[in-house]
């Protein structure tokens, strides 16, 4: 069982990692391959609000936090927080970090739950924020940009994708 968290949503957040209880040892930035950072997941709490998601997309990559856990069986704490296995899957992705790549769990929502309509609050992107210096300048400005399209009150799902090019 791997010893590694992906975390590319509130989860990047390492004050809430501890809030809820998870033990790491380590955390660093990652980048997941061939994918893209969508808002499509139905938050089970909020009607209309979106969560993160990670989604095929050729070329591009997702930027995140890979927590090395204290013990691999550590992951199954965070499984109620992300609604695993009916929300959220749990699976392995290789990752790619400064000394090479890691194999890491990564939550992916399950298609049931996506949606292209949702929303994203603003606290909700700021937990992606507070990764700060974990993740790229250029990375980091494109999720700030999505701030004014969350002050317009106008989304769509095609305007709060995060296609960042590799």
């Amino acid at each position: 069982m791997p010893d590694y968290y992906f975390a590319y949503g509130s989860n990047m957040n390492s004050a809430r990692m501890r809030a809820r209880g998870l033990a790491y040892s380590h955390n660093e930035p990652a980048r997941l391959a061939n994918s893209v950072l969508r808002f499509n997941k139905r938050a089970h709490n909020k009607q209309g609000v979106g969560y993160a998601n990670v989604c095929y997309g050729p070329g591009c990559e997702v930027q995140g936090v890979l927590y090395e856990l204290a013990e691999g069986i550590d992951i199954a704490m965070m499984d109620p927080y992300e609604g695993t296995p009916v929300r959220y899957s749990r699976e392995l992705f290789e990752v790619s970090v400064a000394s090479g790549s890691r194999w890491a769990w990564v939550y992916v929502a399950n298609s049931a739950y996506i949606d292209s309509s949702l929303s994203v609050e603003q606290a909700y992107l700021e937990h992606l924020l507070s990764a700060g210096d974990l993740l790229s300048e250029d990375y980091r400005q494109q999720l700030q940009s999505l701030a004014p399209i969350l002050a317009s009150g106008s989304q769509r799902d095609d305007e709060l994708s995060l296609r960042f090019n590799v």
